[in-house]
């Protein structure tokens, strides 16, 4: 058994942070159902462009739409919507990736589906929200990251900003706290025996997850900026450092301790006492660049690992998916594909002693269950027929 076994969730997202969302609720167990445009019925809808074996190997290794079915369905149809609106009867949870108010145009935005079932969780996953001054614009991760006030922290001093990959709005602040707050709504509904609307914004989580320094600020402190001390990059004992072959080893000697250590391998025991003396730190600082430089990422992590120092090396995904801690922790697993054979995908994070998650399957493609899941619905085959001569699925 796995933790969201029997959970039902129709899932109308398209782009990244919607099916990261689902992903993680199909990883425990639940049973989700991709309800997918026909291939050039809107913008983003199923297909992609490449040889027919080049898309079957990138549907294969797409971690995103794994353990998951597929419906395709044209919801700009009374008859698409009536199936979507059949579907959600059963459902617990309804997860759309639109823009505000697209889903009240093709009928199937909350008011309509929670009409039709009153104990569904309907979650709206946007940039900006549902509501507020910004709530109409579009954008991507890296607007999010700036308005939630991420951004502005991230870089070198005297630099320009960094701009990381998306993992801050999309997959932490969007996908990932959907799947939170869909969790958590469920739980809720145990206890009123109704379901509820979930407005997810992207940049209002991201200044959620800043909880820690939006704290510092509202109790009168400063903004953080690149390069500051602590932990934005401006101590030396908090730091990555460039090695004799070109990659980085990361460092996070924080506490007295770790400090002491740092200063004692690298023989500069004088500035034990000066870990508060910030004016010792660019002189510090210029002494583990010359000390690491000397000898390649992979030979310091093996002197230096079973030192309490708080070191690591700086991996790339690669590296990191195949790295001996993250393989004995079932970081990387494989699963079988109808098409392609086996394929490697990233594993589950989460470890559950009693009811773990599983990768069962991989993607599939547009459409695959488009016929089981009407038949289950109770739609005879000449009806079946009917609406793929229309159009209204594929």
């Amino acid at each position: 058994m796995m933790p969201l076994e029997g959970i039902k969730v129709v899932d109308l997202s398209r782009l990244a942070p919607g099916p990261y969302a689902s992903m993680l609720l199909a990883d425990l167990g639940a049973d989700v159902l991709l309800v997918e445009a026909p291939t050039g019925t809107v913008q983003g809808s199923a297909g992609s462009p490449g040889s027919k074996d080049a898309q079957e190997r990138r549907r294969a290794y797409n971690p995103l739409s794994r353990n998951k079915r597929s419906i395709t369905v044209n919801l700009k149809t009374d008859a698409g919507r009536q199936i979507v609106h059949e579907l959600a009867k059963d459902a617990d949870v309804f997860l759309e990736g639109f823009r505000p108010g697209v889903t009240d145009r093709l009928g199937v935005g909350y008011d309509a589906i929670s009409r039709v079932n009153p104990r569904i969780v309907y979650a709206s996953l946007s940039g900006f929200g549902q509501t507020g001054p910004y709530s109409d614009m579009v954008g991507h991760d890296i607007n999010y990251i700036s308005v939630g006030g991420a951004l502005a922290m991230i870089g070198r001093e005297g630099q320009p900003l960094s701009i990381p990959q998306n993992v801050i709005a999309d997959f932490a602040g969007g996908g990932l706290m959907t799947a939170f707050a869909i969790t958590s709504a469920l739980l809720a509904r145990q206890n009123t025996n109704r379901g509820q609307y979930l407005d997810m914004s992207m940049s209002d989580n991201v200044l959620y997850l800043l909880a820690s320094q939006s704290g510092g600020v509202l109790a009168g402190g400063a903004s953080p900026v690149p390069g500051m001390p602590g932990l934005g990059g401006g101590s030396p004992h908090y730091n990555v450092y460039e090695c004799a072959d070109g990659k980085y080893i990361s460092l996070g000697s924080l506490e007295p301790r770790f400090w002491e250590n740092l200063c004692k391998i690298s023989g500069r025991e004088d500035l034990i006492e000066s870990e508060a003396d910030t004016s010792k730190h660019d002189e510090f600082a210029a002494h583990l660049r010359d000390m690491f430089i000397t000898k390649d990422r992979d030979t310091w992590f093996a002197e230096l690992k079973d030192i309490e120092l708080c070191i690591a090396p700086v991996l790339n995904i690669e590296e990191a998916l195949h790295d001996p801690h993250q393989q004995f922790r079932q970081m990387t697993v494989q699963v079988e594909d109808d098409v392609i054979g086996t394929v490697e995908q990233v594993g589950i994070g989460p470890k559950f002693s009693d009811t773990p998650g599983e990768v069962r399957t991989t993607a599939p493609t547009p459409g695959k269950h488009t016929e089981q899941v009407l038949t289950d619905l109770g739609y005879d085959s000449s009806k079946i027929t009917s609406l793929r001569d229309q159009g209204i699925v594929a």
